[in-house]
């Protein structure tokens, strides 16, 4: 299965210092053997993205438990305007009211914290790495 087909891949960023963080998330495809998901403009994986384009992805399950594929190496993009629209109606169509509960959930725990996040609001275009 193409990692575009998958319900979970397992996106890895890195720190400035290298340090990988490996994350959960969504994942619909998208055309040229390209892939998105969505996050927050406050998110970790933001923050990183914005001094790396590097990332690893896997499939895995919710938890990010990961299958018995290959890592592959790939670069990622943050997105807005058309691109990031394009993603979120492909997650829409492909998650459902699993999108409306999820941003539930992020408000409720904001709202507890006392720190609240956008949810969403950011497009990521992931391309692998052509191998050698």
């Amino acid at each position: 299965m193409a990692l575009g087909e998958e319900k979970y891949i397992l996106l890895t960023t890195f720190r400035r210092d290298g340090t990988p963080v490996a994350t959960p998330v969504w994942v619909v495809k998208l055309d040229g053997g390209r892939f998105g998901l969505w996050t927050s403009s406050g998110s970790g994986k933001a923050k990183r993205l914005a001094h790396t384009e590097r990332v690893t992805v896997t499939p895995c399950d919710a938890r990010g438990r990961v299958k018995p594929d290959a890592v592959v190496d790939a670069t990622a993009r943050l997105v807005t305007g058309s691109e990031f629209e394009d993603i979120r109606q492909r997650i829409v169509s492909k998650y459902g009211v699993m999108t409306k509960f999820t941003k539930l959930l992020g408000t409720i725990a904001g709202v507890l914290r006392g720190k609240r996040i956008p949810y969403g609001d950011r497009g990521v275009v992931i391309t692998p790495t052509p191998t050698a």
